[in-house]
């Protein structure tokens, strides 16, 4: 009775602790690795971890291999780019509303961590990274609409892994809060159709970026990050 009780807690414990290896790039695309593996190592039993597994396949992070496991699903680069035009669309619908409510959208948070000056700005890349989402996020959830920030949510977690290794780049990073100033500065003064081109352009440039991915710059973010290598049976 108390297993099966506490089967539901233990099985989202190795999702969350999974999905967090793949967006770390402890697992990386492609890699493979067995059930018995992954519940050896978290302490866990085969069936919880099958059951987190299951819900990772059904989210697109990784597929099961006929007689040979699993594995971490390869980048499917026409499917990213399907997903940025997606989000591309939704974001530019969330800045025409924030430029036309009634009243002030609440953007302050947003405010006060990119419009500062040169010398009070990040240069770590996976804070960066984190603040990145939760700028773009924040921008559609502000324009009062759950469901198109509910979609949003979703893309934004399936495109997180490819997102996080352009702020591996200085340049990028520094690129960023020029940008995100810039399209904030708009917003707040109600310019619609500049804001929304702005932002446009901000979210190809990142897309462009995550072209020239390759899996060397993979390992290099994960030797960034100094995580643990995993076995690639």
């Amino acid at each position: 009775m108390n297993q099966k009780s506490d089967r539901p807690s233990l099985t989202e414990r190795v999702y969350s602790a999974l999905k967090q290896e793949i967006f770390d790039f402890v697992l990386l695309p492609g890699d493979r690795f067995t059930e018995s593996e992954i519940a050896q190592r978290m302490s866990a039993s085969r069936t919880p971890v099958r059951e987190a597994l299951t819900l990772l396949q059904r989210e697109g992070f990784v597929d099961v291999m006929f007689r040979a496991g699993w594995q971490v699903k390869p980048f499917d680069f026409e499917k990213f780019d399907q997903l940025y035009e997606l989000r591309i669309v939704l974001e530019q619908a969330a800045v025409r509303k924030l430029c036309e409510m009634e009243g002030t959208p609440d953007l302050d948070a947003l405010k006060e961590f990119w419009l500062v000056p040169v010398s009070d700005r990040l240069d770590d890349g996976p804070t960066v990274s984190l603040m990145d989402e939760r700028f773009h996020v924040h921008l559609v959830e502000a324009c009062g609409n759950e469901e198109m920030a509910r979609v949003h949510q979703n893309i934004t977690e399936r495109l997180r892994i490819i997102r996080r290794i352009d702020f591996t780049q200085r340049p990028r990073i520094e690129a960023t809060y020029q940008e995100h100033a810039k399209i904030l500065r708009t917003i707040i003064k109600r310019r619609s159709d500049e804001a929304q081109r702005l932002l446009k352009t901000h979210i190809e440039e990142s897309q462009a970026e995550v072209r020239k991915i390759t899996l060397h710059m993979l390992h290099e973010a994960r030797q960034g990050h100094q995580l643990p290598k995993t076995s690639n049976p």
